[in-house]
């Protein structure tokens, strides 16, 4: 087999991990002086450090402070393409979901762009000050510190629709 190699461009973008191509004429020669044979990639994709792929989208882990997800915040997070700013909105409650439309990988057939989803959670303090944990049990029993019934409810659905949007 000789010493050419086979050009990144002949690669076609959106392929995933264990997916073969095959390079006609570029394996081993065949029998008695045949035809040469084809040559069978196999991709073997290495992950990334923070975005997790499945098939077109990206997925990211967001983990964001209490006063962030309470009062609302602007992030940079990684995206396959560089960084990019989001915004946190007041009220944000840990499992939500943001959509960056586009933000994924190419479909293997050409159908689009994947998305990167965002998924918020919120970091609980494992280590407070005695003002800090004064304050919160001063605070303890304030309607701003309770679940909403309605926010308990919508649950599923809620998470679905929120995903979608």
């Amino acid at each position: 087999m000789g010493e050419e190699a086979v050009s990144l461009k002949e690669i076609p973008a959106g392929v995933e991990d264990g997916m073969q191509l095959s390079v006609r004429g570029k394996g081993n020669a065949g029998p008695f002086n045949g035809v040469n044979g084809d040559l069978i990639i196999v991709i073997e994709e290495i992950e990334h450090l923070e975005l997790k792929r499945e098939s077109e989208n990206v997925h990211y882990t967001a983990i964001v402070s209490f006063a962030d997800a309470a009062l609302g915040a602007s992030l940079e997070i990684p995206t396959l393409s560089g960084k990019a700013k989001i915004k946190i909105d007041a009220g944000t409650q840990s499992g939500k979901v943001l959509r960056l439309r586009g933000k994924g990988l190419p479909n293997i057939q050409g159908y689009g762009q994947g998305d990167q989803l965002v998924h918020v959670h919120v970091w609980t303090p494992t280590k407070l000050s005695k003002e800090e944990k004064e304050w919160i049990e001063k605070n303890r029993e304030s309607e701003s510190f309770k679940p909403r019934e309605s926010e308990k409810d919508a649950g599923f659905f809620k998470r679905m629709r929120d995903m979608f949007s």
